[in-house]
């Protein structure tokens, strides 16, 4: 694969809050890549925070938040390709007579291991989500992305654009 660095590293922060408790909400981040010259964004590493979920003795709360490379109809799963980051908090009380165990799930900040990148975006725009089960309110989350600028070849920028919009 050949890509040209570009640019240093930058931070992209966002954030999110659902349109209200318990719906899906997706938002579209713009990064302004400039596909006449080949350009794609390399993500180093992702941090996404997302807000607690409500404590409700005997009811299971869940607030989950990802980050991915294509549009989503609902927060996608680890086995998706196009996920760059996931975080879920959740509080286990179904069942209890108390307020439960809380349990906290986040895809690491950056990856174990020797890789070089956690994912290159080829279009425009990567996409953010957000859903809450069984909160007494919406939830919100934040995060942000830090990577590089780079150009790639036309067999690379191809192939990676193929790959996206394909997936998607």
């Amino acid at each position: 694969m050949a890509l040209k660095k570009t640019s240093d590293v930058v931070a992209v922060s966002f954030g999110i809050q659902e349109s209200a408790a318990g719906v899906f909400t997706q938002e579209q981040i713009n990064l302004t890549l400039d596909p006449l010259n080949n350009e794609v964004f390399v993500v180093l590493a992702v941090d996404l925070d997302v807000a607690p979920p409500s404590g409700i003795a005997g009811l299971t709360t869940q607030s989950t938040m990802a980050l991915t490379t294509t549009s989503k109809t609902g927060v996608p799963n680890l086995s998706d390709s196009q996920l760059l980051a996931r975080a879920q908090r959740q509080i286990i009380s179904a069942g209890f007579a108390d307020y439960g165990a809380p349990f906290s799930h986040v895809s690491p900040e950056t990856p174990v291991g020797d890789l070089s990148y956690i994912g290159i975006v080829a279009t425009n725009n990567v996409f953010v989500q957000i859903v809450g089960v069984n909160n007494t309110g919406a939830i919100s989350g934040n995060g942000r992305m830090w990577g590089y600028r780079a150009r790639a070849d036309v067999g690379t920028y191809s192939a990676l654009i193929q790959s996206e919009v394909l997936s998607a």
